[in-house]
C-alpha cells in the first residue's frame, strides 16, 4: 500500500471535522502527487503533539521558519509507510526523545493552514505521541527553541490550531 493510499483511508476512517476531512480527500483525488512538498497547490503533513501527561505539559518547538510555536511536524517523505510513521518520525526527530508513543484511534484533529509560495497550503494530519517518563527533548536544527509548557500556557504562546489540538488531545485522553 502507498502512503497515499494509507492517507486515503485514514482520512475516510476520521471521524470528526467532516468538511475539512472531506476537502483533504478532494485535494488527493485532484492531485496524485498532493502527498509531496513538490505540489505546490497544497499537501499532507504529518504532526504530532507530544505530551507529558504525567506533568500537564506539552513540548513546542519554536519554527525556525514561521517564528512561532508549534507540534513537531512536517513534510512526509518517501521512505514514511504510513501518516503515523511520519508522524512519529518528525516528532521523534524534532524533539529529540525516542520512545514516543502515539494515542491509540489515529489522528486527533485535522488543520489546513496557508504557507508562503510557491506552495499555498498543508493540510496537516495531526496526531499526539506521549514522552516517556523522564524524557530529555534535544533541540534539532530545524527550531529556534523547545520547550515544555503547562497546558494553561499554551494559549500565551501558541496559535489557534496549537490550541485546538491541545484541547483534542486532552479530551482523547480525558484530562
Amino acid at each position: 500500500m502507498s502512503l497515499r493510499d494509507d492517507a486515503v483511508l485514514v482520512l475516510k476512517g476520521y471521524e470528526d471535522q467532516e468538511e475539512l476531512r472531506q476537502a483533504y480527500l478532494d485535494h488527493l483525488e485532484a492531485h496524485p502527487d498532493g502527498m509531496w512538498k513538490a505540489c505546490e497547490a497544497g499537501h499532507i503533513t504529518a504532526s504530532a503533539l507530544v505530551i507529558d501527561p504525567g506533568h500537564g505539559r506539552v513540548l513546542l518547538t519554536l519554527h525556525k521558519k514561521m517564528r512561532i510555536w508549534l507540534q513537531m511536524g512536517g513534510h512526509c517523505e518517501p521512505e514514511d509507510a504510513t501518516l503515523e510513521a511520519a508522524a512519529l518520525r518528525e516528532a521523534t526527530e524534532e524533539s529529540g526523545i525516542a520512545g514516543l508513543k502515539l494515542l491509540p484511534g489515529g489522528p486527533v484533529s485535522l488543520d489546513r493552514h496557508p504557507i508562503p509560495p510557491p506552495c499555498h497550503c498543508h493540510f496537516d494530519v495531526q496526531y499526539a505521541a506521549v514522552a516517556p517518563p523522564g524524557a530529555v527533548q534535544e533541540i534539532s536544527d530545524e527550531s529556534l527553541d523547545l520547550r515544555w509548557f503547562p497546558y494553561d500556557e499554551v494559549a500565551e504562546v501558541a496559535d489557534d490550531s496549537v490550541i485546538r489540538l491541545l484541547k483534542a488531545t486532552r479530551e482523547r485522553l480525558q484530562l
